[in-house]
C-alpha cells in the first residue's frame, strides 16, 4: 500500500476514538499496544492502526488526521523526515524535533519513553569472538571480505549507509543486499551475508548469538523512543496527555530487548506481553 493510500484509508477510519499507529516490525507495534492500552486504562476508546509500514507512512498519517499518535524515534525524526545536520546531544535532538514537529505540523513530542534504540552493526558472535571484534573501527580491515545486507531505510537515510561507511571508511567486498528489516537478522545466521544493520533492542541479538559492533565514532544519532501526538487531540482530550506523561521513562534498552524477544523468539502475543509488563512495572512502583 503506498503512502497516499494508506493515509486515505486511515482518514476514512477515523472517528471518537483515539487511533494509535505503529510501523511495521515488533518493537513499534510493542509500542503501539503499549500506549493504547495506557490510553484504555484512562478509560478512552482506542482504535489500533498497526504495521502501517515504514517511517514515512506513519508521518503522513499523523499530519494528515489519520492517525492520533505513534511512537516515533528522535533521531529518524530528525535525520530522515526533518533532513537536520547530524546532531549527537539527545537533548537538542529533543528539542529541535519537538520545535519544528509543532511549527510545521502541530505536534507535539511527550516524554520519552526511556530507551535509545540506536542501528545497531551487527555481526555473528562466532565471528567476533574469532576476529577479536567489538567495535567498527576495527571491523574495517575486514569488510572487503564480509558480504552486507541492509534493509531499504538504512540504504536510503541521511543517517545511514552512505555516511556509515564514510565515517568509517568501510568498503565492502560487493554491494550490498537490500531485503526487509525482519529477514536480515536469519541471512546473517544463514551465512547468507555477514554484517548487517539491525536495531540495538532487538531480541533476537541475544537469540542468534549476534554481536552488536560498538559505534566508536559516534556516527549514530541518538534514536530515543518518544510517542507523538496532534495537540487537536490533546485539546480534545485531556487524558490522552496524562496517560502519555505516565509512560515516561518507563522502559529501558534491556527490558525493550526482553519484550521484542518474547514477542519475536518466543512467539508471544504483543498484547499479552504489554499488559504483563504493565501490571508489574504498576506492582513495583
Amino acid at each position: 500500500m503506498s503512502g497516499l493510500c494508506a493515509v486515505v484509508l486511515l482518514t476514512a477510519c477515523g472517528g471518537e476514538a483515539i487511533t494509535v499507529g505503529s510501523k511495521n516490525f515488533t518493537e513499534s507495534v510493542i509500542l503501539g499496544e503499549l500506549v493504547a492500552q495506557r490510553l484504555e486504562a484512562e478509560g478512552l476508546d482506542v482504535a489500533r492502526r498497526f504495521f502501517l509500514g515504514g517511517t514515512f507512512v506513519c508521518h503522513e498519517a499523523l499530519t494528515a488526521g489519520g492517525l492520533d499518535v505513534y511512537v516515533e524515534y528522535t533521531g529518524t525524526a530528525h535525520s530522515a523526515i526533518l533532513e537536520l545536520p547530524p546532531a549527537t546531544d539527545p537533548q537538542r535532538v529533543y528539542r529541535e524535533v519537538d520545535s519544528l514537529y509543532r511549527e510545521r505540523w502541530n505536534v507535539q513530542w511527550t516524554e520519552p519513553l526511556g530507551f535509545n534504540n540506536t542501528f545497531a552493526m551487527l555481526i555473528r558472535g562466532e565471528d567476533a569472538r574469532q576476529l577479536g571484534l567489538s567495535t567498527l573501527s576495527e571491523a574495517v580491515p575486514y569488510a572487503p571480505r564480509w558480504r552486507p545486507g541492509f534493509g531499504y531505510e538504512f540504504m536510503e537515510r541521511a543517517d545511514g549507509y552512505a555516511g556509515l561507511v564514510a565515517t568509517y571508511g568501510l568498503t565492502f567486498g560487493r554491494e550490498p543486499a537490500v531485503m526487509d528489516l525482519g529477514l536480515t537478522y536469519r541471512a546473517l545466521a544463514d551465512r547468507r551475508v555477514d554484517v548487517i544493520a539491525g536495531n540495538s533492542t532487538d531480541g533476537q541479538i541475544e537469540a542468534l548469538d549476534l554481536v552488536h559492533l560498538a559505534d566508536d565514532r559516534g556516527y549514530f544519532p541518538p534514536y530515543d523512543a518518544v510517542p507523538v501526538v496532534r495537540r487537536d487531540v490533546l485539546e480534545r482530550h485531556p487524558a490522552v496527555r496524562e496517560a502519555l506523561r505516565t509512560l515516561g521513562g518507563v522502559l529501558d534498552e534491556t527490558t525493550m530487548r526482553r519484550l521484542n524477544f518474547l514477542v519475536d523468539v518466543q512467539q508471544q502475543d504483543p498484547g499479552t506481553v504489554v499488559e504483563e509488563f504493565l501490571a508489574n512495572y504498576q506492582s513495583r512502583k
